[in-house]
């Protein structure tokens, strides 16, 4: 079995090590720019706080490792075309002849829906749940944040938004292999809430209104992925009919 995983494992390795040296070079070039983008990062902050205060560091290393922050995430949001470019390279060998054609397309519509949910977060999460976490008890408080502890939570939220807008394109990936279709989705649709809410709890401050701002565009991800599983790989009819009793079934003992 482990001379049959040889060559998976080695191509594995080929795709990850040209990942890794993509972001490393890409490190090195944002580096050179993290004065500016940690400026970009913490605008929405800045336009939040109230008068008298504003971003310090606690410690002395702090603004050395925040730069690395910066410069890392930096370099994997530009490396992002080509992560997913590796990674179809790596799935394709398993892939029919005109399945391995939708290179192109994968790789644009990825990298684009992690773009979106980042600019999603961006522009509207993060300046609407700062703005409530930062003003809450501001007569009695001074708001200080520090620059490390904001550079980590805010590279976490726009990751987690990323991700969560690949949803229709991991369903597409799924549906074209043939292991998920729309009656699949659709009968999991109950469960799926329950997931994006806990999700939304975990990737986001601990305030409702920004949870609810992550899980509302997620089911309305979740409903555009079932469209695409149905162009993709619409479920039989018998299939549908017996999603459907056992639905029925389930309805009728709760």
């Amino acid at each position: 079995m482990f001379d049959e995983l040889r060559p998976h494992l080695a191509e594995l390795r080929k795709r990850l090590g040209i990942s890794v040296a993509v972001i490393f070079v890409m490190f090195f070039v944002c580096f050179s720019f993290w004065e500016p983008i940690l400026a970009w990062m913490i605008a929405p902050l800045n336009g939040v706080l109230p008068e008298g205060s504003h971003v310090i560091f606690t410690k002395v290393q702090e603004p050395f490792f925040t730069a690395l922050k910066v410069s890392f995430f930096t370099a994997f949001i530009f490396s992002l075309p080509i992560l997913f470019w590796q990674f179809w390279l790596f799935v394709s060998p398993g892939l029919y002849d005109e399945e391995k054609r939708l290179v192109l397309p994968f790789v644009f519509f990825a990298t684009f829906m992690f773009l979106a949910g980042a600019a999603f977060c961006y522009f509207i999460v993060v300046p609407i749940g700062f703005n409530f976490l930062i003003n809450f008890g501001s007569q009695l408080f001074t708001a200080l944040p520090s620059i490390g502890e904001y550079v980590g939570f805010f590279t976490k939220l726009l990751f987690g938004f990323g991700l969560a807008f690949e949803l229709p394109v991991i369903t597409f990936f799924f549906a074209k292999l043939g292991l998920v279709d729309d009656a699949a989705l659709i009968s999991f649709f109950r469960y799926a809430i329950i997931i994006i809410f806990a999700v939304s709890a975990l990737l986001t401050p601990p305030d409702v209104l920004t949870q609810f701002l992550m899980a509302g565009p997620l089911v309305i991800l979740y409903g555009l992925s079932i469209i695409v599983a149905r162009v993709v790989n619409p479920a039989k009819k018998e299939d549908e009919e017996k999603e459907n009793t056992e639905l029925k079934e389930i309805e009728e003992k709760e």
